[in-house]
Order: C-alpha cells, then sequence, then structure tokens
C-alpha cells in the first residue's frame, strides 16, 4: 500500500516492476481499492438493509413507489456512469489521469448522503438524497475498474477483478449484519411502527462514520499516478469516448452484454420466485441474498483465474450458461431446500463468472488513454438492458404469472447466449492497434494488451 501523506510534494505513484522480476498477479492498488470497496459496502448495506422497512412501513410508501423509486435510481446511476467514466480519463495539470479524484468524488458523495437520512423525512427529500448516492456510485465504478486494469499486468487481470468482487462481496455480507446489530444494540424496533425511529438514526449514524472511512482509505492509500501510463497528447473529448464504440472488439462485447443483459432476470425477481416456487418460510426471505453473496465470494477469485487461463469473453458467456441453469433448475418439478440451495450456488457462480470478468475483458479491448470511457461505454449498455428486463419481467409477470415469465426469460437467454457466441466468434484486434481519433490518445502510448496477453481473451469459438 502507499500513503498519499509523502514528505515529498509528488503524487505517489505506483511502483512498475523491477525488470527482471515477475509482477504480483494481484498489485496492492487493487488490494487497497478493494478495501475501500468493501467498507464503503458494508455502509452501503446497512442502509439497503432497513431502507425498504423504513419506507414502507415507516412514511408509508406504496410498493409501487418504492419499486419506482428504486427503478429510476438504478436506471440514473448507469447514464452518470459515462459521464464518471469520460470526467477520469480527463488529464490533470501533470498530465495524469484523474482517475482517483473522481472515484473519490463519488465515494465522497455517497458518505455525504448517509447522514443527510437522520435529516430527511419526507419521501421526496429521501429520494434525493438517494439519487445524489446512487450519483456517486455511478461516478465511481469506472474510474475504479480503470485503475485496476491499469495497476495490473493484462494476463492477470481476471484474478484482480476476482479479488476486487470478492472483496466487495465481503462487505455486501457484513453490510445486514451490521445493521441488525446496530439496532439490537440502540434498542429500536426491528418492526417500524411509525412512531419511533431512533433505531434506524443509529443504523444511519454508523453506516456514516464507516463510509467517511472507506473515503479516508482512499485517499491515503492509493496512488494517483501508476508507473507506465504515458500522459496523453490531449485531453479525450466526449465523443471520442463514444466512438470507442467504433473498435470492432469493443463493439462486439458492449453488443453482447446488452443482449445478455436483457434476459437476465433481477436479483428481486429471481429470490421471489425462489421463494414463492418452493414454498420457502417468510421468515427466511431475507437469506437468500447472501446465499447468492456468499457463493461470489468464494466462487469469485478462482473464476477470474480460469479467466486468466482460458479466456475473459468464452467465461463471460459461460456463466450465463450457469445462469440458465439455475432457471431450469427453478423451473423443473424438484422442490426442497436442496433446490434453494443449488439455485442460490448457481446464481453466485454466474456473478463470479461475469461481474469482474467481463470488465477485465473490456479493458482488454479498450486503448489506455480511454480506459475509463470505454469500460463505462460497456457497464452502462449492461445496467440498462437489466433495468429494462426488469420492466419487462414485472409486466409478463403480471400478465401470465411468475412461472411463465420465468420460462419465456430462459428460452430468450438460450437464444441470446447462442447469439453472443456467434457475434464474439472472430478474434479482436489488440486495442491500440486499432486506428482512434487524434485527440483521444498519443501516438506513443504503449499498447494496455502486449502480445503475451492469452489469444483466448480476444476470440470466442463459434
Amino acid at each position: 500500500m502507499y500513503v498519499a501523506e509523502s514528505r515529498s510534494s509528488k503524487a505517489p505513484v505506483a511502483p512498475a516492476p523491477r525488470p527482471g522480476r515477475r509482477a504480483a498477479a494481484v498489485p496492492g492498488t487493487v488490494l487497497v481499492l478493494g478495501t475501500v470497496s468493501l467498507v464503503t459496502d458494508v455502509s452501503s448495506e446497512m442502509v439497503s438493509a432497513v431502507l425498504p422497512l423504513y419506507l414502507l412501513t415507516g412514511l408509508g410508501l406504496s410498493p409501487l413507489g418504492f419499486g419506482l423509486l428504486d427503478g429510476i435510481q438504478n436506471g440514473f446511476s448507469a447514464l452518470v456512469r459515462l459521464a464518471g467514466g469520460h470526467l477520469a480519463d480527463r488529464r490533470g495539470a501533470d498530465g495524469a489521469p484523474r482517475h482517483k479524484a473522481v472515484a473519490a468524488v463519488g465515494y465522497g458523495l455517497s458518505a455525504l448522503c448517509k447522514p443527510l437520512l437522520l435529516l430527511v423525512h419526507t419521501v421526496p427529500l429521501i429520494g434525493a438524497v438517494l439519487a445524489v448516492d446512487r450519483t456517486g456510485k455511478g461516478l465511481r465504478t469506472a474510474p475504479r475498474d480503470a485503475m485496476i486494469s491499469l495497476a495490473t499486468e493484462p494476463e492477470h487481470r481476471g484474478r484482480a477483478f476476482g479479488v476486487h468482487r470478492a472483496m466487495d462481496t465481503a462487505g455486501a455480507l457484513l453490510g445486514p449484519l451490521a445493521a441488525f446489530l446496530v439496532l439490537r444494540l440502540a434498542g429500536g424496533p426491528l418492526l417500524a411502527d411509525g412512531g419511533e425511529r431512533h433505531g434506524y438514526d443509529a443504523v444511519f449514524t454508523v453506516s456514516a462514520c464507516v463510509a467517511v472511512l472507506g473515503v479516508l482509505v482512499l485517499l491515503l492509500f492509493v496512488p494517483s499516478r501508476i508507473a507506465g501510463v504515458v500522459p496523453a497528447s490531449a485531453a479525450p473529448r466526449l465523443r471520442d469516448g463514444l466512438a470507442l464504440l467504433r473498435l470492432p472488439g469493443l463493439r462486439r462485447l458492449a453488443v453482447c452484454a446488452v443482449l445478455l443483459g436483457l434476459t437476465t432476470v433481477s436479483d428481486s425477481f429471481l429470490y421471489l420466485l425462489v421463494q414463492r416456487r418452493l414454498g420457502l418460510a417468510t421468515d427466511l426471505f431475507p437469506l437468500l441474498p447472501l446465499g447468492t453473496a456468499a457463493a461470489f465470494l468464494l466462487l469469485a477469485v478462482p473464476l477470474g483465474a480460469l479467466a486468466d487461463r482460458i479466456g475473459r469473453r468464452r467465461l463471460f458467456l459461460a456463466g450465463h450458461g450457469v445462469l440458465l441453469l439455475a432457471y431450469g433448475l427453478l423451473l423443473s418439478p424438484l422442490s426442497g431446500l436442496p433446490v434453494v440451495v443449488g439455485v442460490l450456488l448457481l446464481h453466485g457462480a454466474f456473478y463470479a463468472a461475469t461481474d469482474g470478468v467481463l470488465a477485465a475483458a473490456a479493458a482488454d479491448a479498450v486503448p489506455e488513454a480511454q480506459r475509463g470511457a470505454g469500460l463505462a461505454l460497456v457497464g452502462t449498455g449492461q445496467a440498462l438492458a437489466r433495468f429494462a428486463c426488469s420492466l419487462a419481467f414485472g409486466a409478463l409477470w403480471s400478465a401470465a404469472g411468475g412461472t411463465a415469465a420465468l420460462a419465456w426469460s430462459a428460452a430468450a437467454l438460450a437464444g441470446c447466449v447462442a447469439g453472443a457466441a456467434f457475434v464474439l466468434r472472430e478474434p479482436a484486434a489488440p486495442a491500440d492497434a486499432l486506428p482512434t481519433s487524434p485527440s483521444s490518445a498519443s501516438p506513443s502510448a504503449p499498447s494496455s494488451a502486449p502480445s503475451s496477453s492469452p489469444p483466448s481473451d480476444s476470440e470466442v469459438p463459434s
């Protein structure tokens, strides 16, 4: 780890590997960013664990209103991600990209929102605070992933993203447990009664303190510059970022991410189907997300390493095949606890094989000088596609029932997996070997995907 408060006036720089020595598979920068995500997720999930109950029972918001509020915020966060990626690629006075600065603003906005929840008591104001929180999330995602990719050797990116996602998921597991303990210790009601709210105030207060800790770790220990990143001759423009879709490798990957996202049922709907289809007790429902998160945590690192060996795009497609198996198991006539465990394991394996792996694959197809914008393009397309899937699945559920909606989604996913394999069948040229806008990168910028990278990362057999 690298402390930012150096005695020198220069910004900290992540050291390059010494000649003749093998670079670490997971650099210290990745571990620090994983710690930031872990701490921040503990803070965020503390609030997420109690917020639906607080809004629905304490403030009287209808389920439809809460669903619309959450959906709009998620869609807004996806769009803000584009701005975050573009701003992060712009250069500072020293010629270095502003990945850390933009990420710090994003984490800072989310930290600021936690104490504001203590002051707002109406649904519109709470909605505004949550919108700012999602803005922070959208701003920080692409710069953070860009820093991970730039700090890691190309042949180890899958493992590095797997380690980061595992640490992030550990925070998602600890957050709800921390909220439960705080409610217990504060003596507040576990169910909102419309009158007492000191238990929720305690959760918001502790969450704010934890969020500030995450920002401090980012500012103090994440280097501002990464050795080996050559400054660009000109600042990238927003239209240069959108022009990245002209790169065949990135365009094919983005199309596949959108195509598969359109058939990926949201977690909330999947858990409801598990609970209703298999007759799971209502009091066990909150444990379902923890099952997925636990599987994700255990499998993220080994599957990330597997992606480095067999090809990231290939594993990304295989992950959606695993999700199709989960749908099939849920649609089968089987029942009982083993089916619940099987669905959750497959669901967690799907995330472990796709979440960080997609970011690693996108990094291979994007020039170094526009890494943030390229990652944001792919991530935003996937997020918006999943949001559209949620709306369509909800409408289909209302019209034909949950089982029928899942059957249609499974059939569509099978077709999309076959289509994505067809789209990715041809090899993608290295990102820096493709023509780019003169203002988007320096001609002397080094390749971000050297020829030593696994050839299977750029092609998938038909």
